[in-house]
């Protein structure tokens, strides 16, 4: 099906979401005959494009998908799932919080101090809500928070992207990793981010969009060194093992499919945003099957 127009599809500037579109980028699979028009820019302003309906296919934070759902349906591939890992308090100076501190101790040491957070749809902030409350955030692109915090604009940066594996490298401390501590209460991934799809498209054409997104996933993690070298140009310091490992870290079985343990993963994390006020009404998911 020739399209006289490419469709829009968005996704970050990052190894794992090069390394999912890889396929379709360099025409690797069956495209369908479809054409594509590959943005790339950071996720808070893949959400607010979303919002404003301007993107066909985007990657976006689930956070940011309680606000969609009237417009987009979540793919079921494509996730970003933190299994024990994710978004991750970090500082310069722990200003007297030891490092076996208590997760309430932590929450009360934060209460005064000003936290970069990389946007206020990013699941990362959805997480260290649930995690501490009404925090002092200060809105911070994602790759000027090491700085942010450096320079003492903030006290503490909510780190996400590939700074969750350089941090020590960039003399920073860790406070508490929301991943971890999300898996430690629930037993279940932090979703952190995903794929949607504009609703107003017919359904034969969503189908086939989801079938080539499902494809490119596939092909990538079938032939993985190709995949990060693809991806290399926007490792940001990462050599390839590193970048490899970041890859890993986000595209696995749960991008293949969420499976029925990445959507309850999902269902948990709005429903407690939706319990605690941070996210404006309960979210009935609905899945692009």
């Amino acid at each position: 099906m020739q399209q006289a127009q490419p469709f829009l599809l968005g996704h970050s500037p990052d190894p794992d979401d090069a390394f999912m579109f890889y396929a379709m980028a360099e025409e690797k699979i069956d495209l369908r005959g479809y054409r594509f028009e590959h943005i790339l820019q950071d996720i808070e302003t893949l959400n607010q494009r979303a919002q404003r309906g301007e993107l066909d296919i985007s990657a976006v934070s689930i956070h940011a998908y309680s606000y969609l759902i009237d417009q987009y349906a979540l793919m079921p591939c494509g996730a970003s799932m933190g299994d024990g890992y994710g978004p991750m308090l970090v500082v310069k100076d722990r200003a007297g919080l030891p490092e076996d501190a208590s997760d309430e101790a932590i929450v009360a040491w934060l209460q005064d101090k000003k936290i970069a957070v990389p946007g206020p749809l990013t699941s990362a902030f959805l997480a260290v809500r649930l995690f501490a409350g009404d925090i002092q955030a200060v809105m911070t692109p994602f790759d000027e928070i090491f700085d942010s915090v450096r320079n003492g604009t903030t006290d503490v940066g909510l780190i996400i992207h590939e700074g969750q594996l350089t941090y020590a490298k960039e003399g920073f401390s860790l406070v508490r990793d929301l991943g971890a501590w999300w898996k430690e209460r629930t037993e279940l991934p932090l979703p952190l981010g995903g794929n949607v799809v504009r609703r107003n498209l017919p359904e034969p054409v969503r189908q086939d969009l989801l079938a080539i997104m499902k494809e490119s996933i596939a092909y990538g993690l079938a032939h993985r060194e190709a995949g990060v070298a693809h991806s290399m140009p926007l490792a940001r310091g990462m050599d390839t093992d590193l970048t490899d490992r970041f890859v890993g870290m986000y595209v696995n079985d749960f991008t293949v499919d969420y499976g029925e343990t990445g959507r309850q993963a999902v269902r948990r994390f709005l429903q407690e945003g939706a319990e605690a006020g941070w996210i404006p009404a309960p979210v009935d998911l609905q899945f692009e099957e």
